[in-house]
């Protein structure tokens, strides 16, 4: 199903972003021995679960799930071409946290200039670690964002729902096409590569279905949507770039051939069989070892508190179920 156009090995520097499902990869990777960077490491007396509720240990930077290309793109501009994006800082009680990464302190920060300081270490750590990588890892997650209206700053939750407050006359929604999923993520390449010119970069879709929508459609609609969208988008990005591999993740979930028993019987969570067996052929398509340590039984809907799939230690950190508070209220 899959033939890389280059290699990974041990001596390869791997970073991992995207949606929750691209943490399933970078376990993966490190399973089989190869080095996956962590630029923002968590103190090792740090506990695997605080630590994961803190957004360490799961990307190679601390940025927390990056959805859309927009938001990669955007957080590029922000590391290498100084952007600032709008309204960086959130209330959260009396707390505040960062608006582009506002899950990765769950209670928040003492102050404004405290989030500022972090955020400022963290853009440093981030290029860092992507101008290190050798390849970078990427899985398309949504097509849906909420962004703010003036000046098109794309957040990666809604505002209100971890910190900040949502006012319709200032945030608005958006759900990305796929012309505009493309040049986002061409735009982020063209940047990394003017920082790093040999990245080479292996792209996938999540094959986890969307856990709610503000789009007005329903779900399952609205999901055949986003991955459509996602996947086509792939495709041309694979055609009209080199150095890059699609690898299809997506496909291997939900294939009829598959008949369905990669997905838990709520018919979302993908089971850890189904996230063993991409794993599986991923190491297997580079030649790499390792066992299917990485897989869990949850992906976007996995919310720490949220209830859902089981709560397992190697669960995954993802906020994209919280976006159903705003079904219905958001606009356009």
């Amino acid at each position: 199903m899959f033939r890389p156009s280059f290699a990974i090995g041990p001596d390869t520097r791997v970073a991992t972003a995207g949606s929750c499902f691209a943490q399933h990869v970078g376990r993966a990777l490190r399973a089989a021995g190869v080095e996956v960077i962590d630029s923002e490491p968590a103190p090792a007396f740090v506990s695997d679960r605080v630590a994961r509720d803190h957004g360490y240990r799961l990307f190679s930077a601390r940025h927390g799930n990056i959805y859309t290309a927009a938001h990669l793109a955007q957080l590029a501009r922000e590391a290498w071409k100084g952007f600032r994006p709008a309204e960086p800082v959130w209330t959260l009680g009396e707390r505040f946290v960062d608006s582009q990464r506002p899950s990765v302190e769950p209670a928040g920060l003492a102050s404004a200039e405290e989030v500022a300081l972090h955020r400022a270490r963290h853009l440093a750590q981030l290029r860092a670690a992507w101008g290190a990588a050798d390849v970078f890892v990427f899985t398309f997650g949504l097509t849906e964002a909420f962004c703010h209206r003036d000046s098109g700053t794309v957040f990666p939750m809604a505002p209100g729902v971890i910190g900040g407050s949502y006012d319709p006359a200032v945030h608005g929604f958006v759900n990305f096409t796929v012309a505009e999923t493309v040049a986002a993520f061409r735009a982020f390449m063209a940047l990394a590569r003017a920082a790093n010119p040999a990245m080479r970069f292996l792209i996938t879709v999540s094959p986890v279905p969307l856990a709610a929508t503000a789009s007005g459609d329903h779900v399952e609609v609205a999901t055949v949507r986003s991955k459509s969208i996602l996947r086509a988008a792939c495709d041309e990005i694979l055609r009209a770039e080199e150095g890059v591999d699609y690898f299809p993740s997506y496909e291997i979930i939900t294939s009829p051939s598959s008949g369905g028993r990669f997905f838990a019987p709520n018919l979302r969570d993908v089971t850890e069989e189904g996230v063993a067996t991409v794993m599986a052929t991923l190491r297997a398509s580079y030649g790499l070892g390792g066992q299917g340590v990485e897989a869990s039984g949850a992906e976007e809907r996995q919310v720490p508190g949220a209830g859902g799939a089981d709560a397992a230690a190697e669960d995954l950190r993802c906020e994209e179920v919280l976006l159903g508070r705003f079904a219905g209220t958001a606009t356009a």
